[in-house]
């Protein structure tokens, strides 16, 4: 499923009968439509704006349309092109929005392979051929990997194996629930509210039912957040972020409230839980196994989070094992330069931006877009901790306490984003 499979040549319907002003407005408007439905299918994937601006003009140049100009929004696509001095214009609506890696990648190769008269029919039935390929990995096993990676965040914030056994079972139950929710087409809000509910109360149970057997007391700030990182909207703000830069403002502030929403929803259902559960953001202390065990440990939980959230995004598994060593070398270096005493934040930045220079130099042999490489292999690198002393702090009504929390966590949200902008300005000057 690395891509689309060839489309044989197809025979043209004569357009003799008609006056030549009507054949160009007739065949320009194919080709329009043909575009609207490309860049539909390439937002709905995730796709930055400005990207899919990029694989349309090149598609549009091989079918020949004279000029096209692209207005993208979030919810609608509008294009305008011109053909022999006639001037089309359509739109059409974008919906459902998601995420899916495998998609995005072959949208790109399809306006990278289009030879010069390739024709609107051609373009449909190869894009049919992606529309229909099945999902590469099931719901139980992007179940799985869900669980395992936020387990494997759970250590990566401070959490034992009490913390990690509960983030496991919440996160790849939640996942689960979410993953049929959504086949169902229910109301995507309400589904991240009720799947943080479940999730944070799964994982709150088992931490308890294990307590009873003799683990020791759980480190809620390590894994409670853990337990519902897989609704966290990461490939929308990293978007969004990337557009902004791009000047493409409609689409980027649209997908910004789109994923504060998202975030919002899921924060939401994690506060039910922690004030109906008692939670405390008391900071546990760290876990004292030793530096190489650490140092190994480390690496492991970074790699397995890397694959986990690729895995979720119905990445190929090349793609997955390479999100995976991305995550682990970023992580690391984060994580070492803080042990040396460089702050969360500029480490933080230095991670992300050594995870953009390294998919940079990939994405030639991987033939991936660069967006599907980074945002799975960061968002290891979310301050679990500092979210969840927002949310407990902010139920107790530590307004103060809450804030400098959420700052705090805020700037390390912003240096992951920054980082990844940074290795763009390095590898694509222009």
């Amino acid at each position: 499923m690395s891509g689309s499979p060839p489309i044989g040549p197809i025979s043209e319907s004569p357009v003799d009968a008609l006056a030549p002003g009507e054949s160009d407005a007739a065949g320009l408007t194919e080709a329009l439509d043909c575009l609207l439905r490309f860049g539909t299918v390439g937002m709905r994937t995730g796709t930055p704006a400005f990207r899919v601006r990029q694989w349309m003009g090149a598609l549009a140049r091989a079918m020949k349309v004279e000029a096209l100009a692209v207005h993208i929004a979030l919810g609608a696509l509008t294009v305008t092109g011109r053909q022999g001095g006639h001037p089309v214009t359509i739109a059409g609506e974008i919906a459902p929005i998601g995420i899916n890696a495998w998609r995005m990648g072959a949208i790109m190769k399809l306006s990278a392979a289009a030879a010069p008269g390739i024709s609107p029919r051609e373009v449909n039935a190869r894009i049919d051929v992606i529309e229909a390929a099945p999902a590469i990995h099931g719901v139980p096993a992007t179940a799985l990997a869900v669980g395992l990676a936020s387990a494997a965040f759970s250590y990566l914030n401070g959490g034992g194996p009490l913390e990690a056994i509960a983030s496991l079972v919440g996160g790849g139950i939640g996942q689960s629930l979410r993953s049929l929710l959504f086949r169902r087409h229910l109301n995507q809000y309400a589904v991240t509210a009720l799947c943080a509910v479940i999730a944070s109360s799964l994982y709150v149970l088992v931490t308890s039912l294990l307590a009873e057997v003799g683990f020791p007391s759980a480190r809620h700030a390590a894994g409670f957040i853990s337990s519902a990182l897989f609704l966290v909207p990461g490939f929308p703000l990293v978007a969004a972020l990337l557009d902004l830069l791009q000047n493409q403002i409609v689409a980027s502030m649209a997908r910004l409230a789109y994923g504060m929403a998202v975030l919002m929803a899921a924060a939401f259902g994690l506060s039910l839980v922690a004030a109906a559960a008692g939670l405390t953001a008391a900071q546990p202390p760290p876990l004292e196994i030793g530096e190489p065990l650490t140092l190994l440990l480390r690496a492991i939980a970074s790699f397995v989070a890397g694959c986990g959230f690729a895995i979720l995004y119905n990445s190929s598994w090349r793609t997955v094992l390479t999100v995976g060593c991305l995550a682990l070398i970023g992580n690391e270096l984060r994580l070492g330069m803080h042990d040396l005493g460089l702050d969360l934040a500029p480490a933080t930045v230095l991670g992300a931006m050594t995870v953009g220079l390294l998919a940079s130099w990939i994405r030639p042999f991987m033939h991936e877009p660069r967006v599907a490489l980074t945002v799975p292999g960061i968002i290891v690198m979310i301050p679990g901790t500092y979210a969840f002393q927002t949310i407990v702090l902010f139920n107790q009504g530590y307004v103060l306490e809450a804030l400098h929390a959420a700052v705090l966590g805020g700037f390390v949200v912003g240096a992951m984003a920054v980082g990844l902008v940074a290795a763009r300005f390095i590898t694509e000057r222009h």
